[in-house]
């Protein structure tokens, strides 16, 4: 039996989803360490304590918990995380040392956490796994307007370089860190996301229409993050393109209404194009009600510049909903086009408007492509992400205990 160190400092995994800072990453931790829980590792996840409820270790399941770590103040930014870091090392370690554990291996999430893990492979002389989930030099050759501060992008290519290997989901990460940052592809192992096919499947479309209120025939919906890199003018831009706007009803689901900034900007977007009564601003809403959302739609869209995988595109699929969908990053990956959705190379309204279209003044289309979308996600689960990891850290720790052997 191994016992993993998981370092996910900013984002909690038990956190609200659809806040900010809060999405895909905080999904993949949690259904990572309660499936590699499920094989017989011992998972212990380290995180910031974000909150002064927040108890300092949630058991996630048999074998996997949570450990909350003091590390600044609770309302702190992201951005301002970077300086806190030697109080989450020094509380982190203090939690390791009282509790007796030893670990036989790290696996850090984002560059935050990477640089927490450089520090603690040396000290524990264990294997250093980091996967980043983003890299801010694509993220800057995304989306104009961009901004990554120098400090990260150094971070990144440090980390990178000084961790044992590199997790990702996609192949067009992999060549990005080699092409972007100088990392031999052999060090960067590619493991694609999954999802939790329990909780995201088909339901009764007219039930999840009622439980959520809907009254127009036709329904679109975005799920995620509120912010410009996600592309939601794109979508709000669409709607009244669209060949029936007044019987289309888009659902925005994230954020936090009354208190984001993007949020108050696109409702005020959506107002000035005259189609704010048809735009919905529902905020975060709890994973497990995420199903009756994908269910109620007749298409789920996603017009972001930049997803190092997207993993709200494959909750959609696995409910048997058709996507349309920016062509970046991930989405690429595991979308077929014309096939499960649609994959649009341009960033703005008409071509969105145009496939969003053909989906909704096509009934048949739509059932087909849901269809399709749902068996393409079967092939996807957390289970079979946890089976390729355990056997990749299985082979990490072996070929480490080979070299200090023959040292």
């Amino acid at each position: 039996m191994r016992r993993l160190a998981i370092l996910s400092l900013h984002g909690c995994p038990v956190a609200r989803l659809g806040e900010k800072d809060t999405g895909g990453m905080n999904v993949y931790v949690l259904q990572v360490a309660k499936e590699l829980a499920e094989r017989g590792y011992l998972v212990d996840v380290y995180t910031r304590c974000h909150d002064p409820q927040d108890p300092q270790v949630v058991e996630l399941a048999d074998g996997a918990r949570v450990v909350h770590i003091k590390a600044g103040p609770y309302d702190t930014t992201k951005e301002s995380l970077y300086e806190y870091i030697p109080e989450f090392l020094s509380n982190l370690h203090r939690f390791q040392q009282s509790a007796g554990v030893v670990y036989d291996l790290i696996h850090s999430h984002y560059w935050l956490s990477g640089r927490v893990g450089v520090i603690l492979s040396q000290r524990w002389k264990v294997p250093h796994v980091v996967t980043f989930h983003t890299l801010a030099k694509t993220k800057l050759r995304a989306r104009a307007g961009e901004i990554e501060p120098q400090w990260r992008i150094s971070a990144e290519k440090i980390v990178s370089q000084s961790a044992d290997a590199i997790v990702v989901t996609t192949a067009q990460e992999q060549e990005d860190l080699s092409r972007l940052y100088g990392i031999a592809p052999s060090k960067v192992h590619v493991i694609p996301a999954g999802v939790d096919l329990e909780l995201f499947r088909p339901v009764d479309k007219d039930e999840a229409r009622q439980a959520l209120g809907l009254r127009e025939d036709k329904v679109i919906l975005y799920v995620g993050r509120i912010e410009p890199l996600k592309g939601l003018d794109v979508l709000v831009g669409a709607l009244p393109l669209l060949e029936d706007p007044e019987n289309t009803r888009l659902l925005v689901v994230g954020g936090k209404p009354g208190q984001d900034a993007e949020l108050k900007r696109l409702k005020s977007f959506a107002d000035g194009l005259g189609i704010g009564g048809k735009v919905t601003f529902t905020g975060a809403v709890e994973q497990d009600r995420l199903p009756v959302y994908y269910g109620a739609a007749d298409a789920f869209v996603l017009p972001s510049y930049y997803e190092s995988f997207g993993l709200v595109a494959l909750e959609a699929m696995a409910c048997g909903t058709p996507v349309v969908v920016s062509r970046v990053g991930g989405l690429k990956t595991f979308i077929k086009n014309g096939e499960t959705g649609y994959l649009i190379p341009w960033h703005c309204p008409e071509p969105f408007a145009q496939r969003l279209d053909m989906l909704l003044e096509n009934p048949s289309l739509r059932e087909k492509m849901g269809n399709a979308a749902r068996a393409d996600a079967l092939k996807m689960s957390w289970r079979g992400v946890a089976e390729q990891t355990s056997e990749f850290y299985t082979s990490l720790v072996d070929r480490t205990l080979e070299s200090l052997a023959g040292a």
